[in-house]
């Protein structure tokens, strides 16, 4: 079986030692080929432009269902604190471009509406 290791049963199969080595290398290969490709050429103008909205939309992408959404259902209410509290977060991100503020904002902003009562079964 696996041998123990402090708290935690290690078992660990050749296959398994495998398939994480091959992850390693796609995941590796997938980000390096692009950025080996690309840094001795120079890119057009537009092309630069439209690469510098991918990382917003990806966020983007990721971070709408988790405000957009409860329980399976659009949630576009008074109820959904997350998205109460998107509102100031997207200001305060818009104006300030920072992240670290943004994400303050946001988690701040969570607090207090539950702390008012708003929204406190989500999540």
């Amino acid at each position: 079986m696996g041998k123990k290791a402090g708290v935690f049963a290690v078992d660990v199969r050749p296959g398994m030692i495998v398939m994480m080595v091959g992850m390693l290398a796609v995941t590796y290969l997938s980000r390096a080929a692009p950025l080996l490709a690309l840094s001795r050429k120079q890119m057009p103008p537009w092309l630069r432009r439209w690469l510098s909205y991918v990382a917003v939309a990806v966020l983007a992408s990721l971070a709408a269902p988790s405000v957009l959404v409860a329980d399976g259902r659009l949630a576009l209410h008074g109820g959904n604190v997350y998205l109460m509290a998107s509102v100031p977060t997207l200001i305060v991100a818009a104006r300030t471009r920072s992240l670290l503020l943004s994400v303050v904002v946001g988690m701040g902003s969570v607090m207090v509406l539950r702390a008012f009562g708003i929204g406190a079964g989500a999540g």
